[in-house]
């Protein structure tokens, strides 16, 4: 890598100390803003329009290979590099609707049921990050919000906690 932006090697350990911190690095910079919080007026829409966006960006093999280096290499560091912005981005959807005094899901359940499946989806498998399927997450979301799937029992719960 120093090689190729004409540096020392020790430049660039001087200045990050660690593959996995430069990749963390670049990650954050590369996913901030590159992505704009729509406004459509409905929760509905901005999150169609939020996951359609993201799933057409992890489709660009340059973002892909970013995303898959950055977690690789760089472990929760990496990870959170990966997810900062993005999560960032889908607050300020949740609450815009809170402010219009509807309902929302909470940041944590959107952040599972949009955020977890497509970088799963780009990361892990070969299967199509489309727009149609990413409408699919919203919709499942929303309906879950609204009642259509039922919580999980105490007794799942105590599986997870052992």
């Amino acid at each position: 890598m120093a090689s190729r932006a004409g540096v020392h090697a020790t430049t660039v350990y001087r200045r990050w100390g660690s593959v996995a911190e430069l990749l963390a690095d670049v990650a954050t910079s590369r996913f901030s803003g590159d992505i704009v919080v729509p406004d459509t007026g409905t929760l509905r829409g901005d999150l169609e329009r939020y996951a359609s966006d993201l799933a057409k960006d992890l489709c660009d093999p340059d973002t892909l290979a970013l995303v898959r280096a950055t977690i690789g290499t760089g472990g929760e560091q990496g990870a959170a590099a990966c997810r900062g912005e993005r999560q960032e981005q889908l607050e300020a959807i949740l609450e815009r609707e809170q402010a219009r005094g509807r309902e929302r899901p909470t940041l944590e359940r959107t952040t599972d049921a949009i955020l977890a499946p497509l970088y799963y989806r780009a990361v892990f498998t070969n299967e199509p990050l489309t727009s149609g399927w990413a409408y699919d997450l919203v919709s499942h979301l929303l309906s879950d919000e609204n009642g259509a799937a039922t919580a999980p029992d105490s007794a799942s719960d105590n599986l997870l906690a052992d």
